[in-house]
């Protein structure tokens, strides 16, 4: 049988998502979509859509643009840019590495294109069969889990379901780690090595990991392979976690905290900062850590806070997304 003649396998490539501009209106419907999911914002609801419909989406929509802004590139989002050269480089390694074809598409959990976009791209392409895989290397409900969730919305509705399998983390592949080590290498190669290196990870509330979310026990796995992957003692590296958002206690130790302190410090002058856990560059990296907490380093004291960039299109990056996806598949290609 030849490649055409076969039914093609369909891989939903998924990440966060990104409004579609930078204007207020389109922050605003990117926010109301985001800010509105219960596994986000768990609060009551009929004490949470108040808030947010009569004082977030009043006022923070305008704000986040212009900080979308700092970060926006000619082609678009910078998250959205780089999901979309990650699909592309992981169907053309597809296409060379097997005999069944594989369709890979591309769904946001939030914004546009959707999840339904992808998995209506899939259905059109002939996909009986789909993987689901969530660019998210930790695992937790408010990222990985919301967007089965949004998987099984759509497809509720549909005559004939494809049959599903999904990826649900990846914190210590060997590949992951590894692409990550080269990424920190070939910053310490290009800029020196800084006193102190931080893996810092996107926050969640305190409260959500006492009903379960094992999110932080990924992200101390990530860090501790990481470490020990480039040979590093416990004193030389910090994990910390960003972008808290309401006045609840979140996972500590906070990021803006630690580099105001560090910068008051007589033994830290400098310091390399990544995100292992964002598979693409984005707000939560280009603006809230090359920029913001950079200023809050800087501006304490501190000589200089280095941003060492997101795996984004790297080719060991692609080539282990490529790798877990052939693993995943196994039986079905």
């Amino acid at each position: 049988m030849s490649r055409q003649d076969q039914t093609p396998v369909g891989v939903l490539f998924t990440n966060l998502g990104s409004p579609d501009d930078t204007s207020t209106p389109a922050v605003r419907r990117y926010l109301r979509e985001f800010l509105s999911d219960s596994r986000v914002i768990d609060l009551n609801r009929a004490v949470w859509l108040p808030l947010l419909y009569g004082v977030i989406l009043t006022f923070r929509p305008r704000k986040s643009a212009e900080a979308y802004r700092t970060v926006w590139m000619d082609e678009g989002s910078p998250l959205i840019i780089y999901a979309r050269r990650q699909v592309a480089g992981i169907q053309a390694k597809l296409d060379a590495q097997l005999e069944t074809p594989v369709v890979v598409a591309l769904g946001m959990r939030y914004g546009n294109p959707s999840i339904e976009a992808g998995l209506e791209e899939l259905h059109a392409a002939g996909c009986k069969k789909v993987l689901v895989f969530p660019a998210y290397p930790q695992y937790s409900a408010t990222t990985v889990a919301t967007t089965f969730d949004k998987v099984s919305e759509v497809l509720e509705d549909w005559p004939e379901p494809p049959r599903l399998r999904q990826i649900n983390r990846y914190r210590q592949d060997s590949g992951y780690i590894g692409a990550l080590a080269n990424s920190v290498r070939e910053h310490w190669e290009a800029h020196g090595r800084a006193d102190k290196l931080v893996m810092s990870f996107h926050g969640i509330p305190k409260r959500y990991v006492k009903q379960g979310d094992p999110y932080p026990r990924d992200c101390g796995e990530t860090a501790r392979l990481l470490a020990a992957e480039l040979g590093l003692g416990r004193n030389d590296y910090k994990v910390c976690f960003q972008s808290r958002f309401g006045r609840e206690p979140w996972l500590q130790p906070y990021l803006d905290e630690t580099m105001k302190a560090w910068g008051k410090s007589d033994d830290i002058h400098t310091v390399d900062v990544m995100c292992p856990g964002f598979s693409s560059d984005c707000l939560e990296t280009l603006e809230e850590i090359k920029e913001e907490n950079r200023e809050y380093f800087e501006d304490n004291g501190g000589e200089a806070l280095r941003y060492i960039p997101a795996l984004n299109d790297r080719d060991d990056h692609i080539e282990m997304f490529t790798r877990l996806i052939r693993e995943e598949l196994a039986g079905w290609v």
